[in-house]
């Protein structure tokens, strides 16, 4: 999976690395706000390069979106995650917390950006939905019953579950420290219907520790 989508065939990935570079430190110095010639200049390209490269600067946002989701399906395939798919996506849900605390101040700009409002459909959902899929893994230890049901919806709503929480983390509204205690309470949450017995208490009090 590609985390950059080249808009058209002039795109250079030594390029587009430069110019996603220089947004990140401008975000990082927090000028979220930075024009497309700001950016031009802080990566050492001419004003139409970055233009050339994304299309606009909304496309530059989704892309570094993109790279924290690449990043979290790198370090969710190099862990030891348990068969159990309930114990698997928790596990997963840490390492995206994670990912997401390690440039706070960044990734809250880039959440605030692709969540206004706009004309440009993203593909940031399927890329989230692929890795809920990774985490569930075989579905082992769901309710045989519902087990075809939960691998059809489970990734879609656990995607659901932590973008939510994500978007309240960027208002301010949850704490670095309290990212992945709620995200992994979202997901206890979508998951909690579809859990064989013996993960349901367990979930139970996962939900239970983060309404305290």
């Amino acid at each position: 999976m590609s985390a950059i989508k080249p808009h058209s065939p002039r795109s250079s990935a030594a390029t587009q690395h430069k110019v996603l570079e220089a947004a990140e430190r401008l975000l990082g110095d927090g000028k979220a706000a930075f024009s497309m010639r700001d950016l031009a200049s802080a990566a050492g390209v001419s004003f139409a390069t970055p233009f050339n490269q994304f299309g606009s600067k909304l496309a530059i946002m989704r892309a570094i979106s993109a790279q924290r989701i690449e990043h979290m399906h790198a370090r969710t395939a190099q862990a030891t995650l348990p068969t159990d798919a309930v114990d698997r996506v928790l596990q997963v849900v840490a390492i995206a917390a994670a990912v997401m605390r390690e440039q706070s101040a960044i990734n809250r700009a880039v959440m605030g950006a692709i969540g206004a409002p706009g004309t440009e459909a993203g593909d940031i959902r399927g890329r989230s939905r692929a890795l809920w899929v990774e985490a569930l893994g075989t579905g082992e230890g769901l309710a045989a019953a519902h087990a075809e049901l939960a691998r059809a919806v489970l990734p879609d709503q656990l995607a659901i579950a932590f973008r939510g929480v994500l978007s309240f983390w960027t208002a301010c509204e949850i704490s670095d420290s309290d990212l992945a205690p709620e995200a992994i309470a979202a997901a206890a949450a979508a998951l909690f219907g579809f859990a064989g017995k013996p993960q349901r208490n367990n979930l139970a009090d996962v939900m239970a520790r983060a309404s305290r």
